[in-house]
C-alpha cells in the first residue's frame, strides 16, 4: 500500500483533535443500544490512540495493538448497521473505507487522497512491515479519531438520523456481512471474519431487543437464528475453512427474509441504492432493479419497447455503412460477445481498442465501458453511435433512416403513447432490450435458492472465490462483478497489470493500453487510474473468452495462473498503485480446477 506523506494526513484532518470525556450522554433521538455502542466505540477509538503512540515507542507489544485494534473494530461492528445506513458516505469516506487512494471532487476539479479508517489500520497492523509503519499507523489513527469526534460531537448536540425505517439497516448490513465480511474484504490484514460477524450479529440482535419499535413484532424466530449465528460464529473461525454456502443457508437468508417480513417494503432507499427492498435471497433474479441504473422508468417499460429494442440491436443498416449492428460485436450464441480478442473495427483488417465485453446483467452498473467513461447505458450506446471505428453515424442520421421505415414507425407507435420516432425514444428502446438481458438462473442461484444440486467441486470453488483466492474481494457477490455492495451505486475499477500475453508466454511484458487514466472523463484523470478497468461479472464467463480488456488470456486456468501471482507487480512488473495485492495465492491446481467449477455453474443463457 502507498500512502502520501504523514504532514498530509495531518493536514487534511482540518480540526484539532477533540476530547470525548466531556460528553457522554447519550443521544435521544435514538435506542440506548445505539447510545451506549456508539460510546463504546468512542471509548475503544480513545484506547487505540492511545496503543499506537505507546507501540510507537516500544511500550507495549504487537499482540497488544493488534487485540486493541480487534477491540475497536468489534464495537463498529455493532453498531456498523445503523451507522453505515444512516451516514454511508461518512461511513466508507472516514471510518472504514477501502485500502485504497480515491478521487474527491471539489467543483469542476477533483483531488486524489490517501486510504483512512479502519480497515486501512487492519491491513497496516497485521502487515509484516508495521515496525517500519508505527508512524504512519499513529497519524492515520489520529485522523480517524477527529473524525469520529466530529460526528460524535454532532450527533450529542443535535442528535442522530432516524429515518423511515427500523429494518432496512438490518437487512444491508446482512448483505454488508456476505459480500464484504466474510470475503475478508473488510479486513484485509487480520483476516478477522468470523469475530467481526459475530459482533455484527450482537449488535443487531441487542437493538431488536432494546428498541420499543420492534414490540410491534414478533422477535422470537429472527433473535433464536443470530443466537444460533453467533455460536456457528463463535466455533468456525478459520478464515480458509469457514463454509460460506453452509452460513448462507442457515443464518444470512433467513434473517434477510424474516426481517424483510416486518417493515422491509418501506423503501428508503429507491433514490440511492440498486438494491431490490422486495427481494427475499440475494441469488434470485429480482436482487437488483434493473431501472435504477437506466434512464428508462419501470412505468414506461413494455413488451412492446423491448420488441423494437431487439429489432434495432440487430439491425446494420443503421450504421453509416450498413454493415455494423450491436450484434456484431455482441452474438447472443456467445453470451453477447464475439470471442473475438478485440471486437471488429467498421475498417476492413482494424479492431476497436478492446474486448467485447458480455451483455449478460450489463445493465446492473453505474458506469459503462472498461475505462468507466459512460455514466448510463444510454450513453453507452451514443458512444457507439459516434466512434468512427463503429457505427461512425450520429443521432440525426439514425433517427432519419428509422423515420423512412414503415414497419419502425408502426413499432414505435405500439411503444410510445406519442408514437414519436426519436432519439430519447430509440434510446429507450434499445435500453429496455439489454436491460432484459439478466442472468440469475444459473445452477448455482438455484442452488443457493435450494432448488438443485450443485457439484462438491463447484461447492470448493465457490468457498475459494470467497476465501483464500480473494476473488470475491473485487467479484462481489452476488452480482460477481465491480458493483459495490452493499447498496449498489458506484463501480470499482482495478490495477491488475495485465500483461500482452499469458504469463507462460515469455518474456513478460505490461498491455500498453492506460485503462482509466485516459477517459474523457477529466476529473479522474489521476495517476490512480492508470492502468485501471472496470471489474465486469463473472457470470457467464465459461462461454466468454478470451479475457481481461486485451482478450490475451485465452482459458480460465490462464486468468487463475495470472491472478495465483499476484498479478503484473507480483510476476516483478512496476506498476504505480496496483490495487490487487501482489502476494502470491498459493492455489494448488486441484483448488483451481474447482475454482473454475464454480464458474462453470454461473452459466446461465436463458435470456435472448
Amino acid at each position: 500500500m502507498k500512502f502520501y506523506p504523514i504532514a498530509l494526513l495531518v493536514l487534511l484532518a482540518g480540526f484539532a483533535v477533540m476530547s470525548f470525556n466531556s460528553v457522554d450522554k447519550g443521544v435521544e433521538s435514538e435506542s440506548t443500544m445505539i447510545n451506549i455502542g456508539l460510546t463504546d466505540f468512542k471509548n475503544k477509538l480513545n484506547q487505540l490512540k492511545t496503543d499506537t503512540h505507546q507501540f510507537s515507542e516500544d511500550k507495549i507489544s504487537l499482540d497488544q495493538l493488534q487485540q486493541s485494534l480487534k477491540n475497536t473494530r468489534n464495537s463498529f461492528k455493532e453498531i456498523e448497521f445503523y451507522v453505515a445506513y444512516h451516514y454511508p458516505e461518512f461511513t466508507k469516506t472516514h471510518l472504514n473505507a477501502a485500502p485504497l487512494f480515491h478521487i474527491e471532487a471539489a467543483g469542476t476539479t477533483a483531488y486524489t487522497l490517501p486510504p483512512e479508517g479502519l480497515q486501512v489500520l487492519d491491513e497496516l497492523i497485521f502487515s509484516d512491515e508495521v515496525a517500519e509503519q508505527k508512524e504512519k499507523i499513529k497519524s492515520i489513527t489520529n485522523f480517524l479519531y477527529n473524525s469520529f469526534a466530529n460526528f460524535y460531537l454532532s450527533a450529542m448536540k443535535n442528535g442522530l438520523s432516524k429515518g423511515n425505517n427500523k429494518t432496512l439497516p438490518l437487512r444491508i448490513e446482512l448483505i454488508r456481512i456476505y459480500s464484504l465480511g466474510v470475503t475478508g474484504f473488510d479486513t484485509p490484514g487480520s483476516l478477522n471474519v468470523s469475530e467481526e460477524a459475530n459482533h455484527a450479529f450482537s449488535g443487531m440482535k441487542r437493538y431488536i431487543n432494546d428498541d420499543p419499535y420492534f414490540k410491534n413484532y414478533t422477535t422470537q424466530k429472527a433473535n433464536s437464528i443470530l443466537k444460533e449465528g453467533i455460536d456457528y460464529l463463535s466455533k468456525n473461525t478459520d478464515f480458509e475453512t469457514f463454509d460460506r454456502i453452509e452460513f448462507y443457508k442457515k443464518y444470512i437468508q433467513p434473517l434477510y427474509e424474516e426481517f424483510g417480513k416486518w417493515d422491509g417494503r418501506s423503501d428508503d432507499l429507491k433514490e440511492f441504492s440498486g438494491w431490490n427492498v422486495n427481494n427475499k435471497n440475494l441469488f434470485s433474479s429480482d436482487f437488483l432493479n434493473p431501472y435504477f441504473y437506466t434512464l428508462l422508468k419501470q412505468n414506461e417499460d413494455s413488451e412492446d419497447l423491448r420488441k423494437l429494442g431487439k429489432e434495432i440491436f440487430y439491425d446494420q443498416n443503421l450504421s453509416d455503412n450498413g454493415k455494423m449492428s450491436c450484434a456484431t460485436c455482441h452474438l447472443p450464441e456467445n453470451a453477447f460477445t464475439d470471442l473475438k480478442t478485440k471486437s471488429q473495427s467498421n475498417v476492413e483488417g482494424k479492431t476497436v481498442l478492446r474486448n467485447s465485453p458480455s451483455l449478460y446483467n450489463a445493465v446492473f452498473a453505474k458506469r459503462f465501458f472498461y475505462d468507466l467513461r459512460a455514466f448510463y447505458l444510454e450513453q453507452q450506446a451514443e458512444h457507439v453511435i459516434y466512434n468512427e471505428d463503429e457505427f461512425n453515424t450520429s443521432y440525426e442520421s439514425v433517427i432519419r433512416k428509422l423515420k423512412t421505415n414503415k414497419e419502425y414507425k408502426k413499432a414505435f407507435k405500439a411503444a410510445f403513447k406519442n408514437g414519436e420516432v426519436s432519439k430519447e425514444n430509440f434510446s429507450k428502446a434499445l435500453s429496455s432490450y439489454v436491460a432484459s438481458l439478466y442472468s440469475y438462473e444459473s445452477d448455482f442461484d438455484q442452488f443457493m435458492r435450494n432448488e438443485k444440486e450443485i457439484s462438491s467441486d463447484a461447492k470448493e470453488g465457490f468457498n475459494l472465490f470467497m476465501g483464500k483466492a480473494n476473488c470475491a474481494t473485487c467479484h462481489f457477490a452476488p452480482n460477481f462483478s465491480g458493483l459495490v455492495p452493499p447498496f449498489f451505486n458506484e463501480n470499482e475499477s482495478e490495477v491488475l497489470g495485465i500483461t500482452k500475453k499469458p504469463i507462460s508466454q515469455k518474456p513478460l511484458e505490461l498491455d500498453t493500453d492506460k485503462g482509466r487514466v485516459n477517459s474523457p472523463v477529466k476529473k479522474e484523470n489521476s495517476w490512480i487510474y492508470e492502468n485501471s478497468f472496470k471489474t465486469v461479472t463473472v457470470r457467464n464467463i465459461a462461454l466468454t473468452k478470451p479475457y481481461f480488456h486485451n482478450g490475451a488470456f485465452n482459458t480460465l486456468e490462464e486468468v487463475l495462473d495470472f491472478y495465483n501471482e499476484g498479478g503484473g507487480e507480483g510476476l516483478g512488473l512496476k506498476l504505480k498503485n496496483q490495487t490487487l495485492a501482489p502476494d502470491k495465492l498459493n492455489l494448488t491446481q486441484k483448488e483451481m480446477k474447482q475454482i473454475i467449477a464454480f464458474l462453470n455453474s454461473l452459466t446461465d443463457v436463458s435470456k435472448k
